[in-house]
């Protein structure tokens, strides 16, 4: 299955045969965090690889992670792009001056809630793609455990749900964050971390990934997942008895992200690999890959299983305000203290 996933991407990357050549006269290498699943990160080192010669050094960390390595690095960057994870972290490094300005010649070709991203961080982050976050849940243990689909949020802290919810640290997880702000513009801040103590006490594990409690619940170790819905897909394809609903009383969404580091050693490189990521064959890898979030390139063919975002119930998120490495500090340490401190 995988070579057959490989093989068809390859024939569709040879589409762009252009910037492949332009991208292998640039540089022989690009070192690349990858802050997506293992398995698109994985399909995007081999397609670019083997469509234009240029090797690419991939480590593969969750957003908050990746953020904490560009901050330590600033001084001796190790990295050329940063690829893929929530836009918040994104923008708090283009806050600190850790990112490059750069405006791609893709840039027009993209949806709006991309370029508003990239104007946002005056063009130092762009916008790759979009997914709502919502509950997966394990078919198979609701029905065994008599247990009901979560449909609001506040039905996530119901008693029968006790020890059965896995989410992750927003410490290290820009889903998890993503679902702080979320709860914070929805309900208020107050009532916010009230909810979230009241949550507190069903949860079992808080993971270090975003993506750790959706494969958990597909492989029965635990009943829901806050997460995004757009994981669910991929693991129900495995054969996994797992589905993903999005909460009736509204959520927010990520706005993953891409940017070039400031201090880049391969800076031609980068910049190749970047207009590469957001042409519209690129972007279709993440269906490949088995991800189905919306892709950023309006000439990208949107696979059925992507969540259809006319049916969802969505906040108006402030990814400015919640983007702002203050307001993500303070409301994760509000959470560290007033919420992960208490018993469970």
């Amino acid at each position: 299955m995988k070579k057959q996933i490989i093989a068809a991407s390859l024939t569709l990357a040879f589409g762009f045969a252009h910037t492949a050549a332009s991208a292998q006269s640039a540089g022989s290498t690009v070192n690349v965090i990858c802050s997506v699943q293992a398995e698109w990160c994985n399909l995007i080192s081999t397609v670019y690889a083997k469509t234009t010669g240029v090797k690419i050094n991939m480590s593969l960390k969750g957003s908050g992670e990746a953020l904490a390595q560009i901050i330590a690095e600033r001084e001796n960057p190790k990295t050329d792009v940063w690829f893929g994870g929530t836009g918040d972290p994104h923008l708090q490094a283009a806050e600190q001056n850790l990112t490059l300005e750069y405006q791609s010649t893709v840039m027009p070709q993209l949806q709006g809630w991309a370029q508003q991203q990239a104007q946002q961080s005056k063009f130092k982050t762009v916008g790759i793609y979009s997914g709502p976050l919502g509950f997966g849940y394990n078919t198979e243990i609701l029905k065994k455990k008599n247990m009901p689909v979560p449909q609001t949020w506040e039905d996530l802290t119901k008693p029968i749900y006790k020890g059965e919810i896995q989410v992750a640290n927003p410490a290290s997880s820009g889903t998890a964050y993503t679902m702080i702000a979320t709860l914070v513009q929805l309900m208020g801040e107050d009532k916010a971390f009230e909810y979230m103590k009241r949550l507190h006490k069903n949860i079992s594990q808080y993971t270090r990934s975003g993506t750790g409690p959706i494969k958990a619940a597909a492989r029965g170790e635990t009943a829901v997942s806050i997460s995004f819905i757009h994981d669910a897909p991929g693991e129900a394809m495995q054969g996994f008895p797992v589905l993903a609903i999005t909460p009736k009383d509204g959520t927010g969404a990520e706005i993953g992200s891409m940017s070039i580091i400031k201090g880049a050693k391969n800076l031609d490189a980068a910049k190749k690999f970047y207009d590469w990521a957001l042409s519209a064959s690129a972007q279709e890898l993440g269906a490949a890959a088995k991800q189905f979030q919306v892709p950023a390139n309006k000439g990208s063919k949107v696979d059925s299983r992507v969540p259809d975002f006319k049916k969802i119930k969505f906040i108006n998120y402030d990814y400015a305000k919640y983007g702002a490495s203050t307001e993500r500090r303070r409301l994760i340490a509000k959470w560290e203290k007033e919420v992960n401190s208490l018993p469970r």
